[in-house]
């Protein structure tokens, strides 16, 4: 299983969405909380090419997006190939 990196912060809606979508997947993912360690948040934002929103969602070296892309990916079958490779 690919390994999963999600960038997020405590307050954001959309970041309990995507774990919880991960969780019901039984995907284990490493966090990183951009709140907690504003120094990482340059990285996401090199990382997901100018992308400053939370979250941000790596699937392997793929960048899926936030919240919105990683649901659209489930719900057209295509993550659960993604996680596999």
């Amino acid at each position: 299983m690919q390994t999963v990196e999600i960038y997020t912060s405590p307050l954001c809606g959309f970041c309990h969405a995507a774990k919880r979508l991960l969780n019901k997947k039984g995907v284990s993912f490493i966090e990183v909380d951009v709140w907690a360690d504003p120094a990482r948040k340059p990285e996401m934002i090199q990382r997901a090419n100018g992308g400053r929103t939370v979250p941000q969602v790596f699937v392997g070296e793929t960048h899926v997006g936030g919240c919105d892309e990683l649901y659209a990916l489930d719900r057209e079958g295509k993550l659960d190939a993604m996680l596999a490779r």
